[in-house]
C-alpha cells in the first residue's frame, strides 16, 4: 500500500547535525543579518518545510510574480512574499554570491544565506497588490514602509537549528512531526482550524460541524508567531486552548501551535494559509467569514468583503491541495438551547437570536461584566479575566503632545498630583526635561534623535503600563508615525489616552517660557517644531485641550473626566 501524499515526509532545507557543527563553526567568518521578530518567523517555516517548495527568500523574479500574478516565477502558486528586508547600510556591505549568516536577536546562528538578489521594492506596488490596498491604516502596509528595510535580499537558505522556543515546546509541531503523528494515529482527513483568537462555543460547535461535514478529524491550529496588534497575546490564548481542549473528543482532535508572522492579508492570506495547512499535512481546511482581515481602513470600511477569502480560496482550491470547509456564522437560539447556523435558521422572526461580537466581548472583559455561559466556556473566561482584569485595575499611558510651550508639562504635573491623591496605582511623570536628563542625554534634537527619544519614553511608558501602573509623558512628539508606533508598543498591555494640547503656535512664541522661539527665529536652533521642523497634528487624539485663557486646574480635570469615560479611573 502507498503512503497517502499528504501524509509523506515534505522536504525541509535543514543539513544533517554533523554538516551543521561544520557550518556553524565556518559562519564565524560570515557577515550576520540579526533577524528580526517577523523574519525569525518565516525563516522557521521555511527551513522545516511550513513554506514549501520555497527554498529560501524569494528572488527578484519570484517576488515581482507573486506581487503581481500570486505565482513565483516557474508559475507555482504562492500568494505572499517572503523577502529578507534589510537596510541600505547593510545591503551596500553585500556582494551577491555571497552567504551571510542569519542570526536570531541573541546572535544564535539558525542558518545561512547565498544572497543572489538585491533589490530595492516599489513597497507601494506592493502593498496594492498583495493588501489591496497602499493604506497605512493596514498593519501589515505599516510594517512595509515604517518598519521593514528598505532592501530586499534574495537567494537559497540552509538550515542549522530551529529557532528555540521556550514556551508550550510539546505543542509546537513541524509539518514533518505532524505527518508522522498522523500516520501513527491512523489519520487519512484532517480539517484544519486557524485561528488568533481564544475559543469560544461558537467556534466549538463550528468545528465540530466541519469536522463532521469533511468527515475528518480536526486539527485545531492556532498563530502564534505574530498576529494583528491589539490581539490577546499568545500565552493566553494557549492557556485558552488548552482549558477547551478537553471538551473535544480526544480519539479525533489534536491541537499544534504555527509559528507563523500573519500578515492579515485576506484572500491571499487564506491561500497562504491553505498552502501552509496542506504542507502539514492536512486535507481540509476552514475558512472563514473576512479570514485574517486587518479590520477598517481609513474610510472607516472593511478591508475585505466577508466571502472574498472564500471566493479565491474556491477559486485555487484544486491547485492549493487542500479542500474549503466553508466557516458558518454560528449564533445562539435561546428557545432551542443551542448554536445554528445563522442562514439556515427558518424560523428567525420566532426565535431570540443572541451572538456577541468580539467589540462587545472586549467591552464586558475591559468593565467587569458578566459573560454568558452560553457564549463561552468559565475556563476560557477565568483565563482571559486573569490576563485582562476590569480596565479600572489596569496601567495605562496618558500621553501629551504638542508645540514647545503650549503647557504639557504644567497639565501634566497636575494630572500627576490629581491621581496621586486618588491612590491606587503608582504615577510616574516622563517629562520631556526629565526623560532628556535620566534616558537620553547624550541624544542631541535631530529628526532621527527625537524620534529615538519619544520611541524611548514609548518603551519605558509600556513597561510601567505592563507593570499595572500610570505613565504621564509629556514630549513635543511632533511625528504622527513614531506615536502610533508608541500607542501600539503600549496598546499590548493597556490604554493608551493621547491628549493633543492644541495651543496654537503663536500663543506658545508669546509666551515663549523658555526664550526658545527668539533664538529659533534667530536661527540659532536648527529644526525647532512649529518654526523650522514640521508638527503632524493628532487626526483622532482621545481628548484635545485648549489652554489659552483656561485655569491649568481645569485642562487637568478634562483629562480626568476622560479617563473616567474610558473606565480607566473609578467614577468617585
Amino acid at each position: 500500500m502507498t503512503m497517502l501524499s499528504n501524509l509523506a515526509p515534505i522536504p525541509e532545507l535543514f543539513v544533517s547535525y554533523d554538516s551543521a557543527q561544520k557550518l556553524k563553526a565556518e559562519a564565524s567568518d560570515l557577515t550576520s543579518w540579526d533577524l528580526s521578530p517577523r523574519q525569525i518567523c518565516d525563516l522557521e517555516l521555511l527551513m522545516n518545510g511550513g513554506f514549501n517548495p520555497l527554498k529560501g527568500f524569494l528572488s527578484q523574479a519570484d517576488y515581482d510574480n507573486v506581487v503581481e500574478n500570486m505565482r513565483l516565477a516557474d508559475g507555482t502558486l504562492w500568494p505572499i512574499p517572503i523577502t529578507l528586508d534589510v537596510d541600505e547600510a547593510f545591503a551596500d556591505k553585500i556582494e551577491l554570491g555571497q552567504d551571510i549568516a542569519l542570526r536570531d536577536q541573541e546572535g544564535v546562528i539558525l542558518g545561512t544565506m547565498t544572497v543572489t538578489d538585491r533589490w530595492t521594492p516599489d513597497k507601494a506596488r506592493e502593498a496594492e497588490k498583495v493588501f489591496g490596498a497602499d493604506d497605512d491604516a493596514h498593519p501589515a502596509v505599516n510594517y512595509l514602509h515604517n518598519v521593514a528595510g528598505k532592501v530586499y535580499l534574495g537567494g537559497p537558505v540552509v538550515g542549522i537549528q530551529q529557532p528555540v522556543h521556550y514556551d508550550f515546546r510539546a505543542r509546537r509541531d513541524t509539518p514533518n512531526e505532524l505527518r508522522a503523528y498522523f500516520r501513527k494515529v491512523g489519520w487519512r482527513r484532517i480539517v484544519a482550524f486557524q485561528t488568533r483568537n481564544p475559543l469560544h462555543r461558537a467556534h466549538q460547535e463550528l468545528t465540530f460541524r466541519a469536522a463532521k461535514e469533511a468527515q475528518a478529524n480536526l486539527l485545531i491550529h492556532p498563530v502564534v508567531g505574530m498576529t494583528k496588534p491589539g490581539d490577546v497575546d499568545h500565552f493566553t490564548r494557549v492557556r485558552c486552548y488548552e482549558a477547551v481542549l478537553d471538551k473535544y473528543p480526544a480519539s479525533t482532535t489534536s491541537m499544534s501551535l504555527l509559528n507563523l508572522a500573519m500578515r492579515m492579508a485576506g484572500p491571499r492570506e487564506a491561500v497562504w494559509h491553505g498552502l501552509i495547512r496542506a504542507n502539514h499535512g492536512c486535507t481540509h481546511f476552514i475558512v472563514g467569514r473576512d479570514h485574517a482581515g486587518p479590520g477598517k481602513n481609513s474610510q472607516g470600511e472593511d478591508f475585505y468583503g466577508p466571502y472574498d477569502a472564500q471566493d479565491l480560496f474556491r477559486k485555487y482550491q484544486d491547485e492549493i491541495g487542500v479542500e474549503m470547509v466553508d466557516f458558518k456564522h454560528m449564533v445562539f437560539v435561546q428557545e432551542r438551547a443551542q448554536y445554528e447556523p445563522n442562514d439556515e435558521i427558518v424560523d428567525k422572526d420566532n426565535v431570540t437570536i443572541l451572538n456577541i461580537s468580539g467589540t462587545e466581548l472586549r467591552r464586558r472583559l475591559a468593565e467587569g461584566l458578566e459573560i454568558p455561559e452560553w457564549f463561552s466556556f468559565p475556563e476560557v473566561v477565568a483565563e482571559l479575566r486573569k490576563t485582562r482584569p476590569p480596565r479600572s485595575q489596569q496601567g495605562f499611558t496618558v500621553f501629551f503632545t504638542g508645540f514647545s510651550g503650549s503647557g504639557k508639562s504644567t497639565i501634566a504635573n497636575a494630572l500627576m498630583v490629581k491621581l496621586m491623591e486618588m491612590g491606587g496605582r503608582p504615577v510616574t511623570l516622563l517629562d520631556g526635561d526629565i526623560v532628556r536628563k535620566n534616558l537620553s542625554s547624550e541624544l542631541g534634537f535631530s529628526k532621527e534623535h527625537r524620534d529615538l527619544n519619544i520611541r524611548r519614553i514609548g518603551y519605558v511608558a509600556s513597561e510601567i503600563t505592563k507593570n499595572g501602573g500610570i505613565a504621564i509623558c509629556a514630549p513635543i512628539a511632533p511625528y504622527a508615525t513614531t506615536r502610533r508606533a508608541v500607542r501600539e508598543e503600549i496598546e499590548q498591555f493597556g490604554a493608551f489616552c493621547e491628549v493633543h494640547v492644541a495651543t496654537t503656535i503663536e500663543e506658545c512664541e508669546r509666551r515663549d517660557r523658555k526664550g526658545l522661539y527668539k533664538l529659533a527665529r534667530e536661527g540659532k536652533i536648527k529644526e525647532f517644531t512649529g518654526i523650522s521642523d514640521p508638527y503632524d497634528v493628532p487626526t483622532d487624539p482621545e481628548l484635545s485641550v485648549e489652554t489659552e485663557n483656561v485655569e491649568v486646574d481645569n485642562c487637568a480635570h478634562q483629562v480626568l473626566l476622560k479617563l473616567e469615560s474610558m473606565g480607566l479611573i473609578a467614577a468617585s
